[in-house]
């Protein structure tokens, strides 16, 4: 017999609001993936997505310094290095919003450990961070239509983020 892929099973794209009161932000994420908060901060979380078994891992830091917030620009690009290391591409969009959202989101394609990254801030005081991880052996072709699928709904997540006014 050929080998074959399982089918997938598409969830219905749509969203639902992220506001959780000690977050300083505000965002739509899938109404497919649930929040799965973590113990280390209050703002640390998973989107996790059981149809894919992914993790959209997500991270929040206020920046109390110019060298922090360099700091923790050094770091995404680390990251990406490494991940780059294995990839065939990657691409850099840069983020700009109209409500002071600023950041770049990082996509590669081939044999990467994570297809996504974005880091989302404000320059000055807030930095969020969030990666893209899938709980399977990395094969690219196999996974390439459900990180199609993703990356829209990521990309409205990126779209309707907002910093809550003080």
């Amino acid at each position: 017999k050929p080998r074959a892929y399982p089918r997938i099973e598409y969830p219905q794209h749509g969203t639902q609001p992220f506001d959780l009161s000690e977050c300083p932000f505000t965002f739509q994420y899938p109404q497919y993936s649930e929040v799965n908060k973590k113990a280390d901060h209050p703002c640390w979380f998973d989107l996790y997505i059981p149809a894919f078994k992914s993790r959209l891992h997500c991270s929040y830091m206020p920046i109390t310094s110019p060298a922090e917030f360099d700091d923790l620009v050094h770091d995404v690009f680390n990251i990406a290095e490494k991940i780059n290391a294995r990839a065939n591409y990657m691409e850099e969009i840069p983020i700009r919003s109209d409500s002071g959202v600023r950041g770049l989101s990082l996509r590669w394609t081939g044999p990467a450990a994570s297809p996504l990254h974005f880091f989302l801030t404000d320059t000055t005081a807030h930095f969020f961070r969030a990666s893209l991880y899938f709980e399977a052996e990395v094969k690219p072709d196999s996974l390439a239509p459900i990180i199609a699928f993703v990356e829209k709904d990521i990309d409205e997540l990126i779209r309707t983020f907002q910093w809550k006014k003080k």
